[in-house]
This record gives C-alpha cells, sequence and structure tokens, in this order.
C-alpha cells in the first residue's frame, strides 16, 4: 500500500515541476512604436495603415487600412457645340407638368452654367436643328441654324438658349451635325458635339423626299460616323420616344421606331459613334446635368481595380487573435486570414473623386501565447503591397514594410513565466533526484523485511 502511494505522489509531484505556468494575468503590453505607413497614390491621394486604438490592459490594439481619393476633378478644355433640336414636338407635356422644351432647355442652361464656372478653357456653341417652315427648303442645309458662336459666356448662351422658336415641322439631324462641326476651329485641343432630341430623324440633306426612309437612316448614320473619324467626341441624348415598337410611317418603311434608332444611333452599350443615352422625359435633367457633364471630363481620376494585401508575421499569427472590427466600406476582404502567407486581401473595383475606403481590425493576445515572444519588438505586420490602376490605366505596384510595433512584458514576480523557467528546471530535476533515491531506497528495505 505504500508502495502505491508512493509512486502517485512521485508522478504527481514530476508533472508539477513541468507544467508551464501561465502568465497572461501578469505580463503587460505597451506600444513602442505608432508610425503611420502611408503610400502615395495620384497627386493627391494615399493609402494609410496606422494603429488607431489600444486597450492595453486587455492586452489588444485596433489597426485601420485607409485608402482616400482627394484628387481634383479635372475640368473639360477644348470646344462644345451643342446642336438642339427645335422641333415643334420639344412642346408636348413631358414630366411633372413640364413640356420637354423645359426639361431639354432648362438643363442645358444648367449644364452650361456648371461647365464654364470658373473655367475660361473651354468655349462652347449652340445649333439648332428641325426643318425649315418654309417647304421649298426642307431637306437642305437651311433646316440647321447658328444659334451662338463658340463663346464662354454663360449669360450670352443661356439667353440665346431662351430666345430658339420650337416651330420646326420635322427633324433634320444631320443638317445639325453638317453645321455643328463647321463651328469648331482648328486648334488642336477636345472638341465635342452634343445632340439631344426628342424625335427619330425622319429628313435628311437632299435626301429622296420620303420622310424614314432607308436613304434619310443611311445620311444621318453616315454624318455621325464621320465625325468620330475627325476626332469629334459625339454623345447624343435621345427622348420622346412613348411607342418604340410603332411604324413611324407605314407608307414608306416597314421599320418600328426602335428598328430605325437602333439603325441610326446603334445601342447605349454599342452606339454608332461616342455615347447614346435613350431615356424617358423623366429622365432628362439627370441626363444631361449629370451623365453628360461627367462624360465631358477628359480624365476620370479614379483608382480602379485596387488590391490590397496585408501580410502578418508568424508570431502574430500563433499568438494574437484577429477579428474585424469594421467590415470594408467599399469592396470586398477576406473573411480570414489567409494561413498560406498570413495574409488578408482587400479589393476595391473603382475608387471615385471625394470617396474613402476603410476597414479595421483588431489583435488581441491570446491566454495560451508563448513566453518566448516575451521582450521582443513585435511587428504587427511583416508588410503590405498595393496595386492599382492610374488615371493612365497603367497598373501601379508599390509597396511598404513600415508598422506598428508592440512588446510584452513581465514585471519582476516570483511567479514564473509561461513554459519551463530554469529555476523550475533545477527544483524539477533535485526533486526527481531525491524521489528515484527515495524509492530505491524503499525498494531496497521491503527486500530486506520479507
Amino acid at each position: 500500500m505504500k508502495m502505491k502511494i508512493f509512486i502517485t505522489i512521485f508522478v504527481v509531484l514530476i508533472l508539477i515541476a513541468n507544467i508551464s505556468f501561465a502568465s497572461y494575468s501578469t505580463v503587460t503590453m505597451t506600444v513602442v512604436e505608432e508610425p503611420v505607413c502611408t503610400i502615395e497614390m495620384g497627386e493627391n491621394s494615399k493609402f494609410e495603415k496606422k494603429l488607431i486604438s489600444k486597450d492595453l490592459n486587455n492586452k489588444e490594439v485596433t489597426l485601420q487600412l485607409q485608402i482616400t481619393n482627394e484628387e481634383i476633378s479635372t475640368k473639360p478644355t477644348g470646344e462644345v457645340v451643342l446642336v438642339i433640336d427645335n422641333s415643334s414636338s420639344m412642346t408636348q407635356d413631358a414630366s411633372n407638368g413640364k413640356t420637354r422644351k423645359d426639361l431639354v432647355f432648362n438643363s442645358t442652361k444648367t449644364l452650361i452654367s456648371n461647365l464654364l464656372k470658373d473655367n475660361d478653357d473651354l468655349k462652347i456653341g449652340i445649333v439648332q436643328f428641325s426643318t425649315n417652315t418654309d417647304i421649298q427648303k426642307e431637306g437642305t442645309a437651311e433646316d440647321a441654324k447658328l444659334v451662338h458662336g463658340l463663346t464662354n459666356d454663360a449669360t450670352a448662351l443661356n439667353n440665346a438658349i431662351s430666345n430658339i422658336d420650337t416651330n420646326g415641322p420635322r427633324t433634320d439631324l444631320q443638317s445639325g451635325l453638317l453645321l455643328g462641326k463647321e463651328q469648331f476651329t482648328e486648334a488642336d485641343n477636345n472638341k465635342y458635339i452634343i445632340i439631344l432630341t426628342d424625335g427619330i430623324p425622319n429628313v435628311a440633306v437632299e435626301y429622296d423626299k420620303q420622310y424614314y426612309s432607308d436613304d434619310v437612316i443611311s445620311k444621318t448614320k453616315t454624318e455621325l460616323e464621320q465625325l468620330g473619324k475627325n476626332n469629334i467626341n459625339v454623345i447624343t441624348m435621345l427622348t420622346g420616344i412613348s411607342n418604340p415598337d410603332d411604324k413611324p410611317n407605314s407608307y414608306v418603311t416597314e421599320k418600328t421606331n426602335a428598328q430605325i434608332i437602333s439603325e441610326v444611333f446603334g445601342t447605349t452599350k454599342n452606339p454608332t459613334v461616342g455615347k447614346f443615352y435613350y431615356v424617358t422625359d423623366d429622365k432628362v435633367e439627370s441626363t444631361i446635368t449629370n451623365d453628360i457633364y461627367n462624360s465631358l471630363l477628359p480624365i476620370n481620376k479614379s483608382f480602379k481595380n485596387i488590391k490590397v494585401v496585408d501580410y502578418f508575421p508568424q508570431y502574430i499569427i500563433d499568438n494574437f487573435d484577429f477579428a474585424y472590427v469594421s467590415e470594408s466600406n467599399i469592396g470586398n476582404i477576406s473573411a480570414e486570414v489567409n494561413k498560406e502567407d498570413n495574409s488578408i486581401t482587400w479589393t476595391i473595383p473603382e475608387l471615385e473623386v471625394g470617396k474613402t475606403a476603410t476597414v479595421q481590425y483588431k489583435l488581441k493576445l491570446k491566454q495560451n501565447f508563448d513566453s518566448k515572444i516575451v521582450g521582443d519588438i513585435l511587428d504587427t505586420n511583416e508588410k503590405v503591397d498595393i496595386s492599382y490602376n492610374d488615371f493612365d490605366e497603367k497598373i501601379q505596384n508599390k509597396t511598404s514594410n513600415i508598422t506598428p510595433k508592440l512588446k510584452l512584458a513581465e514585471p519582476p514576480s516570483i511567479l514564473p513565466k509561461t513554459g519551463i523557467t530554469p529555476l523550475i528546471i533545477t527544483l524539477s530535476s533535485l526533486v526527481a533526484i531525491v524521489l528515484v533515491f527515495s524509492f530505491v531506497k524503499l525498494v531496497v528495505i521491503n527486500k530486506k523485511t520479507k
């Protein structure tokens, strides 16, 4: 019986001597360095990684990844000619108690004012088109009229728009395009024609005297294509087509409105030339003041295909719990750390001017951390790689290893750190020797007493 008790005590003492004494409650964590990792993007934009909060009592820190697009939008330069439909159909009621003329003309005035605000490098001219009120002149160059030549005087241009009469019987877009392109100078700059119309072309210059005929369609489409070949940017907005499946003139053509539109202008996804906005009347204002305005900007200062890869040292993965504090407000980020390379990946398809993308995560010391890291300087990250498409669609690759640094320390104490300290090893050895000696002696005594 004594032998069994002795053996049990012997095993227990050996186990106790070799137990790792936890020191989570006594170890302290400090932030040694708090540098901000900054990677420049463009002229005024940047990526930043920084420590934004620390709860040292709970042995945790919060880090933030952030990309800010603070580029200055480039104002459009060059020459713009507005080719505006002044046919009588523009006087029809359209949306919210307004006529189509109200919607188109007022939105165009807003567009002009916004484009010319503090912008002396842009000149705008205006051409109107429909067909001549004199039927003998229909299908001639006189179906279009110059409303105002190129200028940067917004007041003069807006007054000129107010004086346009919408009394043309039909729609000769080709005449408007021919007159519009004549207004451009020979200067080597950006050139735009903006077409604002509410009707399908049914007349062309020197056409076959058949409204909506293939001759009209061909002449108008060819004129549009020629503008593109001459490096003139064409932006078209078509509205006012309430019944696209109807035939405009069954005596001349079996084609529907939709078919003629497609043959002349193409589609919004695949236009004949430039950009094509095919909209209902309630979208006229936003199309002109927002979409067309943005289309005139020569440089889109958005960063595209952004990819941020944040790598962690192995000792951070082994000894700290990782958790997101806030998910990315723009784009997508890895749900968890990739164990193959200890990284998280953040992808953003596009970051527009004035936008900021942010994500935050927390690192918290594990209860069962390895005592070997106590006293070491700990980088919270190994490095950050970032790639993106710049304004010229060139891929940029940048990296940085600047990171906040932590340190674990244990104040002087009689309590050992986590793991087997030299003192414990010594004590364990002495206890083992004593116990072995006692065990042998006990065996010898037992044999003699038998």
